[in-house]
């Protein structure tokens, strides 16, 4: 931009300069007047046709440097929700446009929506379908009528693929809400920039994914223990910020050393893969299972008091009881659970819980024991028998 300036300066004294020359050298003469008239007028056109190429130049290095700057800001992150928040605020600021939708192709089928500008509502209205392998669509751009109270609804976009290096990763699309808005003209922009936003999000996708891996127990499926912790934390922090409840659950099968040694310990670890399904099939979609260790599980319970995980412990224990796991035959289960209160760490919270559960398996397993305070033999109680 700075040697675009430089030479715009440069050219223009130069031509100062021949026309001042010009205009000397025919001062003293009225009969050519007229021709300095023709170089002064050629000299201003000149002038104009350079402004404009300089306008035009600064233009196209400010969108150079803008599109540089986006690429640096996606290359620099592996998280996909920062990736696609990023990319929902670049196509934000292009003219026109007054909303944005990307569709990420699930895993199931249905595809994942991210939305700035627009309702979820609206997003389901206008979105474009998820690509398929092979289909060649490089934009599509979108007429809408008009909605029935005719205010504010979208009336026009512009759709284009995320592809990825093997297949196609979903649609970025672009609305407006006015008739007067040229956005059909940004498809080839809006087209360049999903060919930038595409490896980022692959990469973000492969990352979250190599994590959730990571933070699974390979027998069970189960949150492992190390995600169990980090998660407990994460929890215990929400709730005191938002003063909130949070419940926690640990469960133990009674005697499970028992059969082991009866069935051996391959058996033994198609039972807990079993226990863990009956667990996954039993909790909420809020709620989150993990195997702690051994036959040990734990779930979090957000949002939940210490009745609310009571109730889940009796279903927990139906579910695991009610028929026979493999070649175990019929299963007990023994919990400890405890509710979060009021500036306690996620340390000592674990504690409490892991302490109604050895009181439980002590009092002759089947059942779940409560810890209400910290350390206080005396404040815990039991729910049931």
């Amino acid at each position: 931009m700075t040697t675009v300036l430089v030479a715009f300066g440069t050219t223009l004294a130069t031509l100062c300069l021949v026309g001042l020359g010009l205009w000397h050298s025919r001062r003293g003469n009225a009969s050519k007047e007229k021709q300095t008239a023709i170089v002064v007028r050629d000299l201003h056109e000149r002038m104009e046709a350079m402004r404009d190429d300089l306008e035009q130049a600064l233009e196209t290095a400010e969108e150079e440097v803008r599109r540089s700057r986006f690429v640096g800001e996606l290359s620099g992150s592996i998280d996909l929700d920062e990736v696609v928040t990023r990319i929902l605020e670049a196509v934000g600021e292009l003219p026109g446009v007054d909303a944005a939708v990307i569709a990420l192709n699930g895993t199931e089928g249905a595809p994942v929506l991210e939305v700035a500008g627009m309702t979820r509502e609206e997003a389901d209205e206008c979105r474009v379908g998820t690509l398929q392998s092979g289909d060649r669509l490089r934009a599509l751009v979108l007429s809408y009528g008009p909605a029935a109270d005719g205010d504010g609804a979208i009336l026009g976009g512009v759709a284009v693929p995320l592809r990825g290096e093997l297949e196609p990763l979903g649609v970025l699309s672009v609305f407006t809400r006015s008739s007067a808005a040229p956005i059909s003209d940004l498809a080839i922009e809006l087209e360049a920039l999903a060919v930038r936003a595409g490896p980022a999000i692959e990469n973000a996708k492969r990352f979250r994914e190599a994590r959730q891996l990571a933070d699974l127990d390979a027998l069970t499926s189960l949150h492992n223990r190390r995600y169990f912790h980090e998660t407990l934390g994460r929890e215990v922090a929400r709730a005191h910020r938002y003063d909130r409840h949070l419940a926690l659950i640990l469960l133990d099968l009674d005697d499970f050393k028992v059969v082991n040694d009866r069935i051996g310990h391959l058996a033994g670890d198609a039972v807990l893969a079993e226990v863990a399904e009956r667990v996954r099939e039993v909790v909420r979609s809020a709620d989150i299972a993990c195997r702690v260790g051994g036959d040990e599980f734990a779930v979090i319970l957000p949002e939940s008091t210490l009745e609310d995980a009571d109730q889940l412990y009796a279903r927990l224990r139906g579910a695991i009881a009610a028929r026979p796991a493999a070649e175990a035959g019929s299963l007990s289960v023994s919990a400890g659970i405890a509710e979060l209160k009021r500036a306690e760490d996620p340390t000592s919270f674990f504690t409490r819980a892991d302490g109604a559960l050895y009181r439980a398996k002590a009092d002759g397993k089947g059942r779940v024991v409560a810890e209400q305070e910290p350390a206080a033999a005396a404040d815990s109680f039991e729910l049931d028998g």
